[in-house]
């Protein structure tokens, strides 16, 4: 810290020296980016740091010129640090339990086999639109262009593609 120096600058300030006053919060300002960078995660600094300025602009009137103006700041930044640190350990937090529930990948690679399966009981040109629209997200102009079709003629193959898979579902379900 530049003790002295800051002294003077708040000295100034007190009198009413408005350019002493903005210069000593710029310097303070990045002294308590630093000091707060190395105490706070990152998303912190900055409000941390604004929030002793403004602490230094209410307080001002009380500070005693006949002492040093470092350990002055140096305690308004570690109570501000402190309650900082108490409203992290106070925010909400969620625990996690002991066993994380996971869906067993069994039942998803059975429903992929089965509309593989149901795909390939469909007309090439069908299956091929179904799977780039509507599988992979292709738009229907993308789809299109890939497979050297017209728009209309894709969704033509999408339409009949899903009703004939509809179809063969049902007689599947049926059978069971």
């Amino acid at each position: 810290m530049a003790d002295d120096h800051w002294r003077a600058l708040m000295m100034a300030a007190q009198t009413g020296d408005a350019t002493a006053y903005r210069r000593l919060l710029v310097e303070v300002g990045s002294w308590l980016q630093s000091y707060y960078s190395r105490r706070l995660p990152s998303s912190m600094v900055e409000d941390a740091a604004q929030e002793v300025l403004l602490s230094l602009h209410t307080k001002r009137h009380t500070y005693d010129p006949a002492k040093p103006f470092g350990p002055w700041l140096a305690a308004i930044a570690r109570y501000k640090w402190i309650d900082r640190l108490r409203a992290m350990k106070d925010s909400a937090t969620e625990e996690l339990p002991e066993e994380i529930p996971v869906r067993d990948p069994g039942e998803a690679l059975h429903s992929a086999r089965s509309l593989e399966a149901l795909l390939e009981r469909i007309k090439p040109a069908q299956a091929n639109a179904i799977r780039l629209v509507k599988l992979e997200g292709l738009s229907i102009k993308e789809a299109a262009e890939r497979l050297d079709q017209t728009i209309a003629l894709v969704k033509v193959n999408i339409h009949r593609g899903l009703r004939q898979l509809s179809e063969l579902a049902q007689e599947e379900s049926r059978e069971a």
